[in-house]
């Protein structure tokens, strides 16, 4: 049986090339609060903040494994307007912005190859 699978997005890290994260950051602050402030500096904090910096590690290496582990799989992508399209997976970007994949059946008709943009995913499903 396929389990849906939610897409997690992170907020783009301080440098162009999106290595890191900026705790003091607008966009982080808005994005990916952390259950605790980032400018109070005592050792709780630290050993609370780091728990769920491993945290976050965990499930971001979980994604990224799942991500390998669909490539050239049939995958059942969920979209809003309650759109249900299937495709054989190919890649993400590196930033899990759009994936690329081949033989994308719609509603409206077959595509050869395709890119569909994360936003427009709510989840997907694929058998391992």
């Amino acid at each position: 049986m396929a389990t849906p699978v939610p897409v997690l997005r992170l907020p783009k890290g301080p440098d162009p090339n999106s290595r890191g994260f900026d705790p003091n950051s607008p966009r982080f602050i808005a994005l990916c609060r952390t259950s605790i402030s980032s400018s109070a500096a005592s050792d709780t904090d630290s050993e609370q903040l780091q728990k769920e910096q491993d945290a976050r590690s965990v499930l971001r290496e979980g994604f990224l494994r799942c991500l390998l582990s669909m490539t050239n799989k049939k995958v059942q992508f969920q979209m809003y307007e309650n759109v249900k399209v299937e495709a054989t997976f190919g890649a993400s970007d590196i930033d899990v912005l759009n994936f690329q994949v081949s033989d994308l059946h719609t509603p409206i008709g077959v595509q050869k190859e395709a890119l569909i943009r994360c936003q427009d995913v709510i989840s997907f499903t694929f058998d391992v």
